[in-house]
């Protein structure tokens, strides 16, 4: 009878052991979707490239994934940079969870299926064609909300990628399909859920574009190959009788930063608006860290203001300090706003902005401390020829201001 128990015991732990061994990411793709309103699923793809990283496909965007977690039946998949993660269950090879963002408390049901590497399941030959240039409006006709946006798209066969152009920024690495007459395009970066959904023909486009399972909002779009936004360097500007930005805001060991301390005296400064939060300050971020390191100069410095969602400034700092760590910035990073985003109450906390009407928005302050220039939204890699000149733009402004 003892030999039996101890037979059956030894089972037991071997199989209990072996359920633990047996729950892990399987190495290869998956089409993982997020569920939204009406229905409709957000589909993107990822690989599993060891025990312990995988990687998030948008377009030509590559998302490097190192923090992951395995506990029992559960993975915890946490995205580089944003607070976004997933917890999901092990259904054989496949996943079953959320994707959750605590700060705003979102929480969108998350499936992966293994061996999928599809990231839309077309049923048609595409019958459009909708490369090019779009002229793009969203919720048109619904007042304080409607805005502009530039489509630009490439498509081959059924595959489209591309972005929208907005004044504030654009909508980062889109990719997806042309099924029949039908537009699908998703991006998820772990901070966006993106998709868009539309009837289309040769030269017009009616839609929905979804974000998570919270928003939802129409857009209409005509093909128009000479269509521009507004110009980025005149939408944010100074009131009247100011020339000088001014501001006192903490950085992480509480010390209050300003733009009279010696740090910033007699040097060109850029002054970056922006949150943790938001793929374009991530893109632009990636850009003036890169460009900062290749261009030491005892003439220039960056200092960066966060508008932050965290209740509290020490979940906001945490946050900031990851975006440093991850990204190797070495400029200062301050905590202007901590307990939400409204761009109502960013303007107060600089008030001599006409507003704050994007995260990002760049200042660029000469040597005497006047603001010679304020860029509104970030041209992100995503939009192709025009993130290069936004470079060259970039670059060129702040040579003529160190040679002064």
């Amino acid at each position: 009878m003892r030999s039996v128990f101890v037979l059956v015991l030894c089972v037991l732990i071997f199989g209990c052991q072996q359920s633990k061994t047996t729950n892990k990411l399987e190495i290869g793709f998956y089409r993982a979707t997020l569920a939204l309103q009406d229905k409709e699923v957000l589909p993107f793809n990822f690989e599993v490239t060891s025990d312990s990283t995988l990687v998030v496909f948008n377009g030509e965007e590559r998302i490097e994934v190192d923090e992951i977690t395995i506990k029992n039946d559960s993975v915890f998949i946490q995205f580089p940079v944003f607070e976004g993660y997933v917890a999901a269950t092990f259904k054989g090879k496949n996943l079953k969870g959320d994707f959750i963002k605590e700060s705003v408390g979102r929480v969108v049901p998350f499936e992966a299926e293994f061996g999928n590497k599809e990231r839309f399941l077309t049923e048609n030959e595409a019958k459009f064609n909708v490369d090019g240039i779009w002229e793009v409006v969203f919720s048109e006709g619904i007042e304080a909300d409607e805005y502009s946006a530039k489509g630009l798209f490439k498509q081959t066969g059924n595959k489209v990628t591309g972005t929208f152009r907005t004044t504030t920024g654009d909508y980062r690495f889109l990719e997806g399909v042309v099924d029949g007459s039908q537009l699908k395009l998703s991006a998820f970066d772990a901070s966006h859920a993106f998709y868009f959904t539309a009837q289309v023909n040769d030269s017009s486009m009616n839609g929905n574009f979804y974000s998570g399972n919270h928003f939802k909002e129409p857009f209409t779009g005509t093909r128009n190959a000479d269509f521009e936004l507004p110009n980025a360097n005149e939408l944010t500007f100074l009131k009247e009788d100011y020339e000088s930005l001014d501001f006192s805001f903490p950085d992480a060991s509480g010390k209050l930063v300003s733009l009279s301390d010696a740090q910033f005296k007699n040097k060109v400064v850029v002054v970056q608006v922006m949150g943790t939060w938001c793929p374009n300050c991530l893109d632009e971020s990636k850009y003036y860290t890169q460009y900062y390191n290749h261009h030491k100069s005892d003439d220039l410095a960056f200092v960066a203001l966060a508008f932050e969602y965290d209740k509290t400034p020490e979940k906001a700092f945490d946050k900031i300090y990851r975006l440093k760590e991850r990204l190797q910035i070495n400029y200062p990073i301050l905590l202007a706003q901590y307990g939400g985003i409204n761009k109502a109450e960013a303007q107060q906390k600089l008030p001599t902005l006409n507003h704050v009407l994007s995260y990002p928005t760049s200042i660029f302050i000469d040597k005497q401390g006047k603001v010679r220039k304020i860029h509104t939204g970030f041209n992100g890699p995503a939009t192709g020829d025009k993130f290069v000149e936004f470079k060259k733009e970039f670059e060129g402004f702040v040579a003529e201001l160190l040679a002064e």
